[in-house]
Order: C-alpha cells, then sequence, then structure tokens
C-alpha cells in the first residue's frame, strides 16, 4: 500500500514536472485579464453612507428605557427599513434630483440595513459618480423622514451622520479580484493537465508498460543521436 502511495506521488510530481508551463501560462492568463478587467474595463462604483437611529419620543425624560421598548425600536427599525424603500419615497427622491432612472434600478443601486440588535439603520447608495452618490443618500434620507413622520408622528428618527463624498470605490474590488483569478488560474490548469494526461494513452516510458500492459520491461533501448 505504501509503495503504490509512493508510486502515485511520484506519477503526480512527474506530471507537473512536465506540464509546469502550462501551468504558469493558464494562471498568468487569468491574472492579466482580471488585471485588465479591474483596472481598465470595469468602472468604478462609489457607495455613500447615511446612518440614522430609531427612537420614541417619551413625555416623561426620566424614564428610563426597559427590554421591551429596545425590542420595540429594533423592530421599528425594520419597519423603517420598508418605508425607506417603498415607491413613495424613492420616486420623490427622483423626481427632487431630476434622475433619469426606474423605480427598479434605483432599488439595486439602494441599500437599506439596520443594523443587528441595534436601533440603528445605514442607508447606502451606490453610483459611478461620487457626488451623485452623496446627494441621493442625503436626498432620499430627507425624504424617508418627512414621510416616516408622516406615518409614525409619535416616534423619532434623528440622522447620526449625514453621508460625505466618497473618495474611494467600493467596486471593483481589484486585490480581490486578482486573487480569485489567481486560484480559479491554478484549479483551471490543473485540471486542464489532468484532463490530457487521462485522455494521452501512449506509452513512453517503461512505467507505462508495467502499468498500462502488465508486462515486466526486459530491457531499454536506447535512443541514439547522430553525431554531426
Amino acid at each position: 500500500m505504501e509503495q503504490e502511495m509512493t508510486l502515485d506521488l511520484r506519477e503526480l510530481f512527474d506530471i507537473l514536472q512536465k506540464r509546469w508551463r502550462l501551468i504558469i501560462n493558464i494562471t498568468a492568463t487569468f491574472v492579466v485579464i482580471s488585471i485588465i478587467l479591474s483596472f481598465f474595463v470595469l468602472t468604478p462604483v462609489y457607495e455613500a453612507k447615511v446612518t440614522v437611529i430609531v427612537g420614541k419620543e417619551e413625555q416623561n425624560t426620566e424614564k428610563r428605557i426597559d427590554y421591551n421598548d429596545i425590542m420595540m425600536y429594533q423592530k421599528l427599525v425594520k419597519t423603517y427599513a420598508g418605508i425607506a424603500k417603498s415607491r413613495t419615497v424613492v420616486e420623490r427622491t427622483i423626481k427632487s434630483l431630476n434622475m433619469d432612472i426606474e423605480y427598479e434600478k434605483f432599488l439595486d443601486k439602494l441599500s437599506v440595513t439596520p443594523q443587528p440588535d441595534t436601533q440603528i439603520m445605514d442607508i447606502k447608495f451606490q453610483s459611478k459618480d461620487p457626488k451623485e452618490a452623496m446627494l441621493t443618500a442625503n436626498k432620499l434620507t430627507d425624504v424617508f423622514l418627512d414621510e416616516s413622520k408622516r406615518i409614525y408622528p409619535t416616534n423619532t428618527i434623528q440622522v447620526m451622520d449625514y453621508a460625505v463624498m466618497p473618495e474611494k470605490p467600493v467596486k471593483p474590488k481589484k486585490l480581490l479580484n486578482i486573487a480569485i483569478a489567481f486560484v480559479l488560474g491554478i484549479m483551471v490548469s490543473f485540471g486542464t493537465i489532468f484532463i490530457l494526461e487521462y485522455m494521452d494513452n501512449t506509452i513512453k516510458t517503461e512505467n507505462d508498460v508495467e502499468k498500462i500492459l502488465e508486462l515486466p520491461v526486459i530491457g531499454i533501448i536506447p535512443k541514439q543521436i547522430e553525431e554531426k
């Protein structure tokens, strides 16, 4: 069993040694394509974020917030997240900014995410223009606050941080893309060489004779090199 394992490892090493140029070429091709796409083809996408906190206006300021209040706030955050993505809020935002975009496509760029186990909610908007991302996120937040107060007059929503102009794009993630391309290149190259080896049924070495024909090798005829 140990001998067979050693033989298999030896064959694997021989295959890799024989096909190492193919592995390098395929992997390098994947990496180069990823670099070209990430740096020269894909358009950078910027994301602006507004952070809001959801609470409830209390007439008695000395009253402490108990566990039930916290759970209620967390449920309210999810409700407000739905309001922020509602057609009314989105279409008012589009109209206010004179944007030429449909509701569904706007939603693809919009992200409203409650932070787990908190009263805080993040409103994010992505755009190829960093200024547009900032203005849209802030405007949608203003419209959302106005609409929320109309629906829930007794509750309060406060903006913790308005969006600022993003300096760095969130897409494409160049280093991540290159790393993924490298791993894919390795996987594809290994798969390719093993397929080539599987399809190659020619006999080249004495090991192939013993393995394929199950016959012992009696002798080897060396290749004669003609002298010039």
